[in-house]
Formats: structure tokens, C-alpha cells, sequence
């Protein structure tokens, strides 16, 4: 529980800010559609037009959204910890994996993104090195930088304009 305390306010802060953001480009109406945005329910064809690679990608993030959620929430060294955590091991190795394929910011290369995929690649087994070892603050440490910068930065920047997710929910 000391985990999602210590959360607690930054996300509480963080969701402040965002919410004053989208009032804020919710005042104006021209700004929005400058970029695109209009309001609609969700453009769910647009994911049955990916590739399978994305489509993994995307379920794969989720699966580990969910599972990491629960993990940090709930009680830590308990053997459903240690299933769950395998599960979000496995989520976020397809995601990070999976995310090496995909070039639409970059056609043809890789772009910043994969930095982080490969961070990745090379945390994991790290954290559960660490954990191994007895190094519990080493492996909480690894896993909620995965769990924050893997997946919620990097989610969140899904939603940039001109991007899958924008299309999806607002373009």
C-alpha cells in the first residue's frame, strides 16, 4: 500500500493539469479543429486496419496496464503477486518486442520510442534478477519506471495527433 500512496498525489496533480488542458482546448473550438480533433465516439475500425504487429502491440499494452495496475496496487511477495507479475513480465516483453516492428513514426528506421523499448528489453530481466537476489528496492524501483515510463509515457503519447489512438478517440 505504501506504493500507491506515494502515487497518489502526483496522479491526483497529474490529472488536475489534465483536466484544466482539455477545458482549456475545449474553450476554444477553432484550436481543436485546427488539429484535428472533433468530437465522435470511437473510430473502432481503424485497429482492424493495422497490422497484426500493432494489434499485438496494442493488446499486449493493455494486458499489462491491467495486470500492473493490480500489481501495484495490491499486496507485494504474495504468491498472486509473483503469478500476476510473471503475466506483466510477459505483457511487457511482447509490448517492448512488438514495438521494435513498428516504424510509422520513422518509415524505414527507428525513432526516440525504441529507446525505450530497448530499456526495456534490458530492465526486465534485470528486475527480476534483482528480485531474485533479495534486492526488493532495486526490483520495485525497475518494475514502477517499466509500469510509468513503459507504459503511461509512452501511452500517453499515443494520443499525440497524428497518431493511432488520436485517430481512434478524436480524430
Amino acid at each position: 500500500m505504501p506504493t500507491v500512496r506515494r502515487f497518489l498525489g502526483p496522479a491526483i496533480a497529474l490529472s488536475i493539469l489534465t483536466l484544466a488542458l482539455v477545458g482549456y482546448l475545449l474553450a476554444d473550438q477553432g484550436r481543436l479543429a485546427r488539429m484535428g480533433f472533433r468530437l465522435h465516439t470511437p473510430d473502432w475500425r481503424l485497429l482492424l486496419e493495422v497490422s497484426p504487429v500493432i494489434q499485438l502491440h496494442i493488446a499486449a499494452a493493455l494486458t499489462a496496464l491491467v495486470i500492473g495496475t493490480v500489481l501495484l496496487i495490491g499486496v507485494k511477495g504474495t504468491q498472486r503477486h509473483r503469478i500476476l507479475g510473471w503475466g506483466w513480465v510477459t505483457a511487457m516483453a511482447t509490448t517492448a518486442v512488438s514495438s521494435l516492428f513498428i516504424h510509422s513514426i520513422n518509415p524505414g528506421g527507428f525513432s526516440l520510442i525504441h529507446l525505450l523499448s530497448g530499456w526495456t528489453v534490458i530492465s526486465l530481466p534485470m528486475a527480476i534478477y534483482a528480485i531474485r537476489r533479495g534486492k526488493v528496492q532495486a526490483h520495485r524501483r525497475a518494475m514502477t519506471g517499466m509500469f510509468v515510463g513503459g507504459l503511461l509515457v509512452a501511452g500517453a503519447l499515443t494520443f499525440l495527433p497524428g497518431r493511432l489512438m488520436w485517430a481512434i478517440f478524436f480524430g
